[in-house]
């Protein structure tokens, strides 16, 4: 049986990216070549603030702006490491390359102490996943790089990790091609 403990929480307004291999934004930033395995897992903070394109922070920012204090911060920055080993050993035993992921966290309040937890789903819309033979793409890059084929791509990582039967009834929505509208004159 599946279960969820489900708390609410006040986001904390960064988002916390670790990367396992160059791609996407970093190797734009950097002009590193795509798909360079990192010797060790890079973790990034971005704002959360779509207006302002997510920009990237760096722990300094954090610290400065009170958006977390420095045990909020190393707390975190270990508990992504974690995630990031635990993400890892689980995709590479279905084929999948774990190239990086960003997830959310949330402050709360038990028995009157502050509290952190994870606030974010892990999913191929969080995680870029690649094929450990082939490369391909199974995440939101499909979406991303007009790839098509996203929703097989996401129900073949939720078959490997066997969370989603082989026959399931799920199939990619079709639309019909939008019509013109014509509104009548009074």
């Amino acid at each position: 049986m599946r279960e969820q403990l489900v708390k609410l929480v006040e986001i904390i307004p960064i988002e916390f990216v670790v990367r396992n291999i160059a791609t996407g934004s970093l190797t734009k930033r950097l002009g590193i070549e795509d798909g360079t395995v990192l010797d060790y897992p890079l973790v990034e903070y971005c704002l959360k603030n779509d207006d302002l394109g997510d920009p990237l922070l760096s722990r300094e920012h954090i610290l400065a702006f009170k958006w977390m204090d420095v045990f909020e911060l190393d707390f975190i920055y270990e508990e992504v490491r974690r995630i990031n080993d635990f993400l890892q050993g689980m995709f590479r035993g279905v084929g999948i390359k774990l190239v990086d992921f960003k997830v959310e966290f949330g402050r709360f309040e038990t028995d009157g102490k502050r509290e952190i937890m994870l606030a974010d789903e892990i999913s191929p819309d969080t995680c870029r996943l690649w094929d450990m033979r082939t490369d391909k793409k199974l995440d939101k890059d499909r979406f991303r790089n007009n790839l098509g084929n996203l929703v097989e791509a996401y129900q073949e990582v939720a078959i490997r990790l066997n969370i989603l039967h082989e026959q399931s009834n799920i199939r990619p929505l079709t639309y019909p091609k939008p019509k013109a509208v014509k509104i009548k004159k009074k």
